[in-house]
């Protein structure tokens, strides 16, 4: 199988935070997408240290200082985190979207004006679904999207999410679709990390 290849140099000791937590995991796994990966970033790891998840928010916020950003919006429930730090580095409001009848969507109460410029964050992204949707949704809203950001992007920088992005760490790490994967081939069990329940899934 192909090793982990790090397309860019990160921010300096990014990829050592993971390493050190235990946020960098191999086996089996079933993504967020619904591709297979034999590696997993759990950011929540890393973020459930105020200090570190402060740090990478400065970092991240770093990056979009000249945008004047007015608001940050994450897709829940992984960035929220990220859009908290991001949004305090920048002395400003963080939001979150969720789904609702399967649709991303502002919620809660929260609520954007007219031509508010804001930017979207979240911790991990692979294919930028998540990204495009609360775009969508922040658009729908009324909202000016004037970039996105991540902590770390497996799709070595393929992912098109139609602004401008940022990460933090990106990596080239191979991902599967599941009558593809080398992985299920073998037979060994797939296991859904991440936010939602784990699922172990028998490949046969």
């Amino acid at each position: 199988m192909e090793d982990l290849e790090e397309i860019h140099k990160p921010s300096e000791g990014i990829r050592e935070l993971f390493k050190e937590t235990g946020a960098l995991l191999n086996g089996h796994f079933v993504l967020t997408s619904g591709l297979h990966s034999e590696s997993y970033l759990q950011c929540a790891l890393v973020l459930q240290y105020p200090k570190l998840a402060e740090r990478l928010g400065q970092e991240l916020a770093s990056s979009f200082k000249a945008e004047h950003v007015e608001s940050v919006i994450a897709p829940a429930i992984g960035g929220i985190i990220v859009a908290h730090e991001v949004a305090r580095a920048l002395g400003i409001r963080a939001l979150f979207t969720e789904r609702e009848a399967g649709a991303m969507t502002l919620r809660r109460g929260f609520t954007v004006r007219d031509g508010e410029r804001v930017l979207i964050v979240e911790d991990v992204v692979t294919t930028g679904g998540s990204t495009r949707e609360t775009i969508q949704a922040a658009v729908e809203a009324g909202a000016t999207v004037v970039g996105a950001g991540s902590i770390v992007d497996r799709s070595g920088g393929k992912a098109d999410v139609g602004v401008r992005r940022v990460s933090l760490l990106s990596l080239s790490v191979p991902a599967y679709s599941s009558d593809q994967c080398p992985l299920c081939k073998q037979g060994l069990p797939a296991v859904k990390p991440g936010s939602r329940k784990n699922l172990k899934i028998d490949p046969s």
